[in-house]
């Protein structure tokens, strides 16, 4: 079985090297879905009882671990120096420093590699991530997937 949810948040980027207008600081509202896939749990008269997951759970784990760092955030990639100067220059600004260009591709792929761990099979039902889909906007995205 397969379950997904989605959540929304707020961030800025660029690509520097990119040979349109995404070169410049812009931002985006991201949506982030989460599908996992295991078996329906079977525990009469427990919470989780007919679930994969609850969704509360899968929603919790994913703002703790992702959604709350990345959310009004300026997503940069740690080789473009210019930027990361500049956002140091305003106090307590929320840059993230990436390994990657923060492409829809790149930023989806980090996130199934920092998710990936935190859904843990904690049940006994086979519980793991199988796709995350990064929306950079409503009508463009990028899975990752297992």
């Amino acid at each position: 079985m397969q379950i997904t949810t989605r959540l929304e948040f707020d961030a800025g980027h660029r690509i520097p090297c990119h040979k349109s207008q995404c070169r410049n600081l812009h931002g985006h509202r991201y949506a982030i879905e989460i599908t996992l896939s295991g078996d329906i749990i079977h525990q009469e008269g427990s919470s989780e009882d007919g679930m994969v997951m609850d969704f509360s759970d899968v929603k919790a784990i994913a703002k703790k671990t992702l959604v709350d760092a990345w959310d009004h955030a300026f997503l940069v990639y740690e080789n473009d120096e210019q930027v990361i100067q500049l956002l140091a220059q305003i106090p307590q600004h929320k840059t993230v420093v990436l390994p990657c260009v923060p492409t829809a591709e790149n930023l989806a792929a980090e996130a199934f590699r920092q998710l990936s761990a935190q859904y843990k099979d904690v049940y006994g039902n086979q519980l793991k991530l199988e796709r995350i889909r990064l929306y950079e906007t409503p009508n463009s995205w990028a899975d990752a997937t297992r």
